[in-house]
């Protein structure tokens, strides 16, 4: 493995174009690890490409039903069922991000001289065009899409994908060196990273996905994979307020961008008089007002510094105005669902999180009825529950952590005099109907889970739309 016309050696920095990935798959034993959605599109590339490829998955042929007879007529070969990663020997093996790279099975293939990679990695090393990369505990998403949705706005071809939207790797070929790539990226896909982009973003960092990730300083160190492999002429956005992302200026290996709500950063962007300002060289310079965004929060203020700050290169701030005033927000934060008999639905299905909720609950101003629980993660929610106890009214909780954020509720300092009601319920269905029977006119009522949604639901998208159903259809 890693000789001259193989696959490049882990860690390599060298670059290569889209064809010549192409040709150096050709003929090569390949196997993807997953055959979730966002994987289909590399393997029909992969084949297309003439590798002999298998796809491995935990499901069995029959879950997978009409995708396994899919894969088979592209001649993909399937290796499925629970000890799908036993016996892996391919030149090239594709890890999804959801699979640790230390698991044994993988580690027994490195000592084969097996090539473990991934559809992100492969894409850092043959995109044409400047990378800008969005990472972080909260705001990721939405940031992404702002920094998109500026681009765009200037007038350039934009590609937008990686942990949100579409697999980037198929796509590169389409790509430009005059085009802008924007790219979401999570702590596990950052994990194994080895090339960082132009812009690297790092919006905040909090506890988070601690139920798979060995420990806190792991997840720390996944997230800084996302500049440390910059270079002089590249620059790194930080939040200030963050006393994490505060520490990893330190590391930064090009410029430095700071936001912050509380100080003036010498460069970078902060709030002044109502305004959000650029800050070069300690001179401020008003962008826009805070009224002029339309997505509610100061969390989303903060996304808006972040996205000014990354795109300071590419476009004159008058574009992030622009853009503020007209962008009505990403689906599942804090959306507007409905308004039935005087009260309000916003549907914040991303705020899996502690961190995050906190945040929905402070981009309102009046307490809520909030419905909240789903899977453990592993978290503590000693400080939601201090938050729940200012901010909400009443909450009502579903799913496998409803005993915990209760405990952390009724054990809150705030607890006491707060006059929040807890309540709950089997199933979202039924604290949707709880939460219209006991809102009044004028309250507010947000789904926003603070866990993960795997109890009952694949993932926060379906539990979002569940939840819009189940609003519309009282």
């Amino acid at each position: 493995m890693g000789q001259a016309g193989q696959f490049p050696p882990e860690g390599k920095d060298s670059m290569q174009s889209m064809d010549e990935f192409l040709e150096k798959m050709k003929g090569r034993r390949v196997a993807v690890l997953g055959i979730g959605v966002s994987n289909r599109p590399l393997l029909s590339l992969l084949c297309q490409a003439g590798a002999v490829v298998t796809a491995c998955d935990k499901k069995t042929e029959e879950e997978l039903g009409d995708v396994a007879h899919q894969l088979r007529q592209q001649g993909v070969e399937l290796h499925l069922g629970k000890n799908y990663l036993e016996g892996l020997d391919q030149d090239v093996i594709f890890k999804s991000p959801g699979i640790r790279p230390d698991v044994p099975q993988l580690e027994e293939a490195r000592r084969r001289g097996c090539q473990i990679t991934s559809e992100m990695e492969v894409f850092f090393d043959v995109c044409p065009c400047p990378i800008l990369a969005v990472t972080g505990s909260d705001g990721k998403t939405t940031t992404t899409t702002l920094i998109a949705e500026i681009l765009s706005r200037a007038g350039y071809k934009v590609w937008v994908g990686g942990n949100i939207g579409q697999p980037l790797l198929p796509m590169a070929g389409q790509m430009a060196p005059d085009h802008l790539c924007v790219v979401e990226l999570s702590s596990f896909q950052l994990m194994t990273m080895k090339k960082s982009p132009h812009v690297a973003v790092v919006t905040n960092v909090t506890p988070n996905h601690l139920d798979l990730h060995k420990s806190m300083a792991e997840y720390v160190q996944a997230k800084e994979n996302v500049f440390l492999y910059q270079h002089k002429c590249d620059l790194l956005v930080l939040n200030a307020d963050n006393k994490l992302t505060r520490e990893m200026a330190k590391k930064a290996k090009g410029s430095l961008q700071m936001f912050s709500r509380k100080e003036v950063p010498e460069n970078g962007a902060c709030i002044e008089d109502g305004c959000v300002c650029k800050c070069r060289g300690g001179q401020r310079t008003p962008v826009m007002r805070l009224q002029d965004i339309r997505i509610p929060g100061m969390h989303n203020v903060e996304n808006y510094m972040a996205a000014l700050c990354a795109t300071s290169e590419y476009v004159q701030p008058d574009v992030v105005r622009q853009v503020a005033q007209e962008f009505g927000g990403v689906e599942h934060r804090i959306e507007f669902v409905r308004e039935k008999d005087g009260v309000k639905y916003y549907n914040d299905a991303i705020a899996t999180s502690p961190a995050r909720a906190i945040a929905g609950l402070h981009s309102f101003q009046q307490k809520l009825i909030v419905i909240a629980g789903g899977y453990d993660k592993k978290v503590p929610f000693d400080e939601y529950g201090d938050e729940a106890c200012q901010h909400v009214k009443l909450l009502i909780l579903t799913g496998a952590t409803a005993p915990k954020l209760r405990q952390a509720v009724e054990h809150s300092k705030y607890f006491p005099g707060s006059g929040i009601a807890v309540a709950q319920c089997g199933t979202l269905e039924e604290a949707v109907r709880l939460a219209s029977k006991r809102a009044k006119p004028g309250d507010i009522v947000t789904l926003s889970p603070v866990c993960a949604s795997f109890d009952a639901f694949p993932n926060f998208m379906a539990k979002g739309r569940a939840y819009k159903d189940f609003v519309n259809a009282l």
